[in-house]
């Protein structure tokens, strides 16, 4: 999953950065409002965690300037306004969550996988696919019930198919949600950790054809056969 990170405090800003990639999760950076206003613009994210004291544009103005064309995207806001009243107007302008500092990783972290879940209509923690099961919570994977090791990267690309089971998902797709926004649209990084990923499941569960590439489409995680050139 994409997330933008807005917040203006350096340090703070590095540390939930470094913890949240530990989790898989890709991370983009914003140090002010008006920066996060500019990512927003150029890539798509699943969920921002967003400041309220931001220099240039407030984390309010910043909150209601995205809740005017996109309802869908999940907010969370990190704040040291600890006023009932600042919560519930953060809540009324359109946050789905608010968590005040200081605060425990874990839980910023769990809040996190609780709203995206949401966002794909999900409220397991396990998504399954026949004999397939990707464990959101612990980010790993089995195929019957043997786990299979994967990078941080394929983990987050077997996940997001996961989340889009019998979807095909454009090379695109998967880029702006699993990578950081500097990565380059044209690399083929992408194609060699789909094939490794593969590779691994087959070497599970040699039958199965799990990830299947249509051609000049994408890639669809089904257990059906699929209409179509497939590779």
């Amino acid at each position: 999953m994409k997330l933008l990170l807005v917040e203006d405090e350096t340090a703070l800003r590095n540390i939930i950065a470094k913890g949240l990639r530990r989790c898989n999760y890709s991370v983009d950076l914003a140090a002010d409002g008006e920066e996060a206003l500019e990512f927003y613009e150029v890539y798509d994210y699943d969920l921002i965690v967003l400041d309220l004291n931001l220099p240039k544009i407030d984390g309010i103005e910043v909150l209601r300037r995205v809740r005017s064309n996109n309802n869908e995207i999940k907010i969370l806001i990190l704040s040291a306004r600890t006023e009932i009243e600042d919560i519930i107007k953060g809540l009324d302008d359109g946050a789905n969550d608010y968590l005040v500092k200081p605060f425990d990783f874990n839980e910023l972290e769990a809040r996190i996988r609780s709203l995206l879940r949401r966002s794909f209509i999900q409220n397991d923690v396990v998504l399954t696919l026949g004999d397939m099961k990707v464990n959101t919570a612990q980010k790993f994977a089995a195929i019957y019930d043997i786990k299979f090791d994967l990078t941080k990267k394929e983990y987050s690309i077997l996940e997001y198919l996961m989340f889009n089971k019998n979807k095909v998902i454009s090379p695109e797709q998967l880029i702006e949600h699993v990578w950081d926004s500097e990565v380059d649209s044209f690399s083929n990084s992408l194609k060699y950790h789909i094939y490794s990923l593969k590779k691994k499941i087959r070497a599970v569960s040699p039958n199965d054809e799990f990830i299947k590439n249509i051609r000049g489409q994408g890639y669809i995680i089904s257990e059906s056969k699929v209409d179509g050139n497939v590779k």
